[in-house]
């Protein structure tokens, strides 16, 4: 599961990044790179956002600094 986690964490790494050069100067990195098969664009885009949701169900279980906290709580 922890290659699942680093995979869906650089996916999500590289969606943020493709957004700030979006928004900051037009710029689509999925698209520069793969612009002439647009299936394979979006499937980035799909995998992208699987990656986002996947992270956000699996959060609590993989993130230290939540495990941490959450058992500070529990003691209190």
């Amino acid at each position: 599961m922890k290659a699942v986690h680093m995979i869906a964490f650089l996916l999500l790494v590289v969606g943020g990044l493709n957004w700030l050069l979006v928004g900051a100067f037009s710029f689509n990195l999925v698209t520069a790179l793969v612009g002439s098969m647009p299936m394979v664009e979006n499937v980035v885009y799909i995998l992208v956002g699987a990656s986002a949701v996947y992270e956000l169900v699996t959060h609590k279980t993989n993130c230290r600094m939540c495990a941490k906290s959450d058992a500070g709580m529990q003691q209190a």
